[in-house]
This record gives structure tokens, C-alpha cells and sequence, in this order.
């Protein structure tokens, strides 16, 4: 997946440790701006990869997470979509096809966090599909990653944050109201 020396120095990622922190320019509704993981501490957050704008698979999950970004803000849960593109393709995607999005779109112009979260495909210089919920300390509870040719599930990512925010055991096929077994 990817070379050692491209991560900066940080480990290979793991459930129930800190995620490696990002520094990343973003665009949201007609701004630029920076956006750090420390920006968001105390929220949940939903960290999604993406392999690039104007595509053909990913404008159907950045839209339906769009259509869904209140449910996420009930939960404390903060969006973040991250490709390779620039800001200013983000902008231009906004501003065409896509539409205003309910969260910010941040460049990883230079790989390094694609690296990092270990998504990067090298030779196409791209990141798969991959979701990682942290909680409000920075740490990664879940992720999940797929290939280029196949969308993420916007209603198994909102089930995991409700998940994983219950504290407790969750049985295979747990929804909102089921019983839980009890703490984790």
C-alpha cells in the first residue's frame, strides 16, 4: 500500500489509538481555510478518503452524506471528505455538478494523509474509499476501507458512531433501541 518513509514517522494506524494528526487546507460552502484533526476535539468524527472529484462513484456518497449530515450533528459527529484534489477542484465541483456540500472537502494535495491513514493507492496517486470514526479524543474506533469501484453504506457509518457511542457491547446486527449486552 504504501512506503514507510512517506508516513512521518507516524505508526501504522490501530483501533483504540491516536489517530495521526492532519494539517489540511479545505473548502466549505465558499471558503478556504486549514482544518485540523484538534479543530474537532471533543466531537466525533467521520474521516472519509475519497479517490477524486468529478468521478463517477464518489459524487453518490458525498451527496448522500450531504442528505444526511443533520443525523451525523445529533451525534456530535463532524463530516470530512478528503481527496488528492486541490481546493480549488473541490470549489469548482461545488460550484458545478455537485452543489453546496453540508461539510468541508480538504486536499491532500500532498499524500500525507492519504499515507498516514495507510489509503494511498502509490502508483495511481490516490486514496481508496475508507471511512474511520474517532471519538472525541482522537482515537479511531473504526475504519473501513474498500476499493475504487464500490460506494460506502451511509447507514452502516451512522449504526457504528451510534454504536460505538452507547459504551456498551453492541450484538451483531445492533440498531438504535435494540438491547445492548451490556458495558464494553
Amino acid at each position: 500500500m504504501h512506503d514507510e518513509s512517506c508516513c512521518g514517522g507516524y505508526p501504522v494506524i490501530q483501533i483504540n489509538q491516536p489517530v495521526p494528526p492532519f494539517d489540511m487546507e479545505g473548502y466549505y460552502k465558499g471558503d478556504k481555510k486549514r482544518y485540523t484533526l484538534e479543530d474537532y476535539k471533543g466531537k466525533w468524527v467521520l474521516l472519509f478518503f475519497y479517490p477524486l472529484d468529478f468521478t463517477f462513484v464518489c459524487p453518490t456518497e458525498l451527496l448522500e452524506l450531504s442528505k444526511r449530515h443533520a443525523e451525523f450533528e445529533a451525534l456530535n459527529t463532524q463530516v470530512l471528505g478528503v481527496s488528492v484534489d486541490s481546493v480549488y477542484s473541490h470549489e469548482a465541483w461545488c460550484k458545478g455538478d455537485l452543489g453546496d456540500l453540508n461539510y468541508p472537502l480538504l486536499s491532500d494535495m500532498t499524500k500525507e494523509a492519504s499515507c498516514n491513514y495507510n489509503v494511498l493507492v502509490e502508483d495511481a496517486g490516490i486514496s481508496l474509499r475508507a471511512a474511520f470514526v474517532i471519538d472525541p479524543n482522537g482515537i479511531l474506533k473504526s475504519y473501513m476501507v474498500n476499493d475504487l469501484g464500490v460506494g460506502r453504506n451511509v447507514d452502516e457509518l451512522l449504526r457504528l458512531v451510534k454504536a460505538f457511542q452507547t459504551g456498551e457491547l453492541c450484538p451483531v446486527g445492533w440498531e438504535p433501541g435494540d438491547k445492548t449486552l451490556g458495558k464494553a
